[in-house]
């Protein structure tokens, strides 16, 4: 059931993101009112939809690492720098989408 609703919501995601990129584009060549708002509207989705990805992605990460010291408490110390590396990649990619969406929306 939970894979239907998140297969429903990135074929809805995936239609929508192209969309909101036209308007964007759009709305720097003709400067208008309504345009920028959708840019401001296609910002808010990507650093949304991103923040909902690295969420996910360090959910699972720290999830699987826990899951392995819960194994082999052994291996803790050889589990727990790889998992810092891998959530600190994850955030970086989140902070890049918020720097894409403020650049979009017309901050810098």
């Amino acid at each position: 059931m939970l894979k239907k609703v998140f297969s429903g919501l990135a074929a809805v995601v995936l239609t929508l993101v192209p969309v909101v990129a036209f308007a964007a584009d759009e709305a720097a060549a003709s400067g208008g009112a309504f345009e920028k708002a959708l840019l401001g509207i296609g910002a808010a989705l990507a650093i949304g939809i991103a923040a909902a990805g690295g969420a996910l992605g360090q959910g699972r990460a720290a999830a699987a690492t826990l899951e392995g010291i819960a194994r082999n408490p052994g291996a803790a110390d050889k589990l727990f720098t790889p998992m810092l590396l891998g959530l600190a990649l994850i955030e970086s990619l989140v902070i890049y989408a918020l720097l894409i969406a403020l650049r979009l929306a017309g901050f810098f």
